[in-house]
């Protein structure tokens, strides 16, 4: 890599513009989840060092929203240019820290780099409006405020774009951040923070710590009364606990939580076409992803297809080191994950599924597990009901249109679903009755950052990406004046 970073001094906390060690000098590891080694080591932030943020965050907020827009603008426009310009540096360091191909991680770049791009439109664009009242003699204005500090908390699936899509919109509105990254990928988000000072973000609007006391830091932050704001990606479990927390304060809270994505198939369906999609849809990310498709429903006539040729295009993948050329396949996050999967395909197995390919974890090192795709899987099988948040595509078969709008909302989770079939009456009724934030339509891929992108019941609430991204971070005030 052309700058190390893995050997940076920026391994730190990041408070106020400043680069520091945490309270009494403690660190912990960052894992190689390729072979279990050790990367490097990070800082460990207490309670008190995450006040410290917070401290930096709201002494910076008066100026930070006063800001002009179009200073904002071109601060996420210049980071955009920047993360581009890194870009084999973030996918080297995301390949290490994640597992992910070094191939597959460019693309994060790309996608989370345009959040940058997208809010550096957008921060010129907020507006209020203006109107006469309805029985006249005065006026309605209204006006649009930073909604002020907050405080996110990113995910390990996708370091650098789940950072993006909540520091873009804050950026842009003139909201100051407090960011916790995960601490099993710390390393991608302290590189942001890097290059969005080199942007010319001031001090203390972006303040990252990296902390394996999650739970003590999140809390203590939440029960500051000068807290406005939450956003937090990951399970649903830590989520409702966030919420929970969020009511003393009545903090806005902004929820992006887990996923069960029905993946369904008609018998109309341009059936290579749906294995493209499915790939795409299952395999990014090594289906570490909350928008992976997880259960496969196909109709009957066309079942067997799939499931052979999805098979074949699954058991082709070469697994290994996200870093090494050829490799399409890199490793989980952890051991726990693999035995997660483990567990859910050897259930579905017992239960009557057939192992079409894979099915297996190998021997170490790494925390690896090969593509796998079960057939004749028995709807209540645990595997369609828990979120796999691994490589395996377990698939089930329907007989009707309606058979397949059940089954596919029955689960507790509203993320993203996916339909391929060329009946175009069929689309627009399945758009309507899936209970689903979003619906890809013959296409493997949803996730755009013009795009609202969230969910529904217990995959949460809120909207990040596209025009309603920025609304997250906005309060409304409305002004009576008389009309003259």
């Amino acid at each position: 890599m052309s700058h190390d970073p893995l050997h940076i001094d920026r391994r730190q906390l990041f408070i106020g513009g400043a680069w520091r060690p945490a309270s009494g000098d403690g660190r912990f590891d960052v894992i190689d989840p390729a072979d279990g080694s050790v990367l490097t080591d990070v800082a460990d932030a207490t309670v008190d060092d995450a006040r410290a943020a917070l401290d930096a965050a709201v002494e910076a907020q008066p100026d930070w929203a006063a800001t002009a827009p179009r200073e904002r603008a071109e601060i996420l426009r210049r980071a955009f240019d920047l993360v581009t310009a890194r870009a084999d540096d973030l996918a080297e360091l995301m390949s290490l820290e994640m597992g992910k191909t070094v191939a597959e991680a460019r693309g994060e770049v790309t996608y989370g780099g345009e959040f940058l791009r997208w809010f550096s439109e957008e921060a010129v664009r907020i507006h209020g409006r203006w109107m006469q009242a309805p029985a006249g003699g005065s006026r309605l204005l209204t006006l649009k405020k930073p909604v002020g500090p907050c405080f996110f908390v990113t995910p390990w699936n996708f370091p650098l774009a789940m950072g993006t899509r909540k520091i873009g919109p804050a950026v842009a509105a003139g909201c100051t951040m407090v960011v916790k990254p995960a601490g099993q990928t710390p390393l991608t988000m302290l590189l942001l923070a890097d290059l969005m000072t080199e942007a010319g973000l001031p001090p203390g609007v972006l303040n990252v710590v990296t902390t394996r006391r999650s739970g003590e830091v999140s809390e203590a932050l939440m029960a500051d009364p000068r807290l406005r704001k939450v956003s937090f990606t990951g399970s649903t479990g830590v989520g409702k606990v966030l919420v929970k927390q969020s009511a003393d304060q009545l903090q806005r809270v902004s929820m992006e939580l887990g996923g069960n994505a029905p993946f369904l198939v008609f018998a109309d369906a341009d059936v290579d076409a749906a294995v493209d999609g499915a790939m795409i849809a299952k395999m990014r990310n090594m289906g570490e992803a909350c928008t992976a498709a997880n259960r496969f429903l196909v109709e009957e006539p066309v079942a067997d297809e799939f499931a052979k040729k999805l098979a074949e295009r699954m058991g082709a993948l070469k697994l290994g080191r996200g870093q090494d050329d050829g490799v399409d396949v890199g490793p989980l996050i952890d051991e726990k994950a693999v035995e997660s999967v483990t567990a859910l395909v050897d259930q579905a197995v017992s239960a009557g599924a057939r192992v079409v390919t894979g099915g297996s974890a190998p021997d170490g090192p790494g925390f690896f597990y090969p593509p796998t795709v079960l057939a004749d899987v028995p709807p209540d099988a645990d595997v369609n009901r828990e979120e796999i948040f691994g490589p395996v595509a377990p698939i089930t078969t329907f007989t009707s249109e309606e058979e397949a709008v059940e089954r596919a909302n029955e689960t507790e989770y509203g993320l993203t679903a996916y339909v391929f079939t060329r009946d175009l009456g069929r689309t627009i009724r399945l758009a309507e009755s899936l209970q689903f934030g979003m619906v890809g339509v013959n296409s493997g891929l949803v996730s755009n950052p013009a795009a609202p992108f969230g969910g529904v019941k217990a995959s949460g609430f809120g909207r990040e990406g596209g025009f309603e991204g920025i609304e997250e971070y906005l309060d409304t005030t409305y002004v009576a004046l008389p009309a003259g």
